[in-house]
């Protein structure tokens, strides 16, 4: 699957439904990240669409138009590490829970 990963100001977090109800783009893989849980510095919230080519496409597009900044690949992949990180390391913290 492919995704692509936005920077959005705080102060814009509602602009982003104009983006994620769109038809196509919902059916995909949607998460945002506020930039101070990452350990990142700045006032910004960080959308993450994956899902098909089409999908994303679409996304890029709406995203634009809201004035999202589309992150490079070398950016988009620091933060989706992050992302996989703060994941991996709920999901071992809900493991101990049920051990």
């Amino acid at each position: 699957m492919v995704y692509a990963i936005f920077e959005i100001k705080t102060d814009d977090a509602g602009k982003i439904n104009k983006v994620i109800t769109e038809d196509i783009v919902s059916r995909q893989s949607i998460l945002t990240r506020d930039s101070s849980s990452l350990g990142l510095k700045g006032n910004f919230l960080y959308l993450k669409i994956e899902g098909s080519e089409q999908g994303i496409k679409k996304a890029k597009e709406l995203a634009k138009e809201q004035g999202f900044k589309k992150l490079d690949a070398k950016k988009a992949k620091k933060i989706n590490d992050k992302i996989a990180e703060q994941e991996d390391s709920a999901a071992s913290g809900m493991g101990m829970i049920f051990d």
